[in-house]
């Protein structure tokens, strides 16, 4: 009864630090990549649509990132996503590609970015920290109903803690790692 209890809040766990690290792939560094800007909400026939699936994106060179959309008539709507989002692009269009060039980043823009890879990360802590608390709660209910005995339960909490605490000591070196990205020049 303990088991799956523990097996579905470890799987919540790992959509969610995977859920983190595609966020965080979003962050623009110094390098261009497709992962920067694929994941941007587009407007596409009234329905907000990922980047990625409405047009392939390239990454040329270092600073350059070329996105061909399959349906021309959706260039005016990527523009305005890529301006709407966190990234500070520019894009430019010529009928048929947008390009997006990548500046150098500044001290002050790589500080923005660091508070909001600060932001997000104690945002999925809190996912996790509700992930467990959901589960307590679970594994109260089955020793309540007498499904479990109470040491069956204490030893199912004490599990469930070391399981969170791996998860947020995952989320933090995700968060030291791309930090460390962001400062490099």
């Amino acid at each position: 009864m303990v088991s799956p209890v523990l097996v579905t809040t470890k799987e919540k766990m790992r959509a969610s630090v995977e859920g983190l690290r595609m966020e965080l792939a979003g962050i623009r560094t110094g390098h261009a990549t497709p992962a920067l800007i694929e994941h941007i909400k587009v407007d596409y026939v009234g329905v907000p649509t990922p980047l990625n699936q409405i047009a392939g994106i390239s990454a040329p060179a270092a600073r350059l990132l070329v996105i061909q959309p399959w349906d021309r008539s959706t260039i005016p709507s990527i523009e305005k996503a890529i301006l709407k989002s966190e990234l500070g692009l520019n894009p430019t269009s010529d009928g048929n590609l947008i390009r997006l060039n990548l500046p150098p980043l500044s001290e002050e823009r790589r500080q923005e970015l660091i508070k909001i890879v600060r932001k997000r990360v104690e945002e999925r802590k809190i996912v996790i920290r509700n992930q467990r608390r959901d589960a307590m709660t679970n594994l109260k209910e089955l020793e309540k109903n007498k499904e479990i005995s109470q040491d069956e339960q204490k030893r199912a909490q004490d599990q469930l803690q070391k399981v969170t605490d791996s998860f947020i000591a995952n989320i933090d070196q995700i968060a030291r790692d791309k930090e460390a990205e962001l400062m490099e020049v």
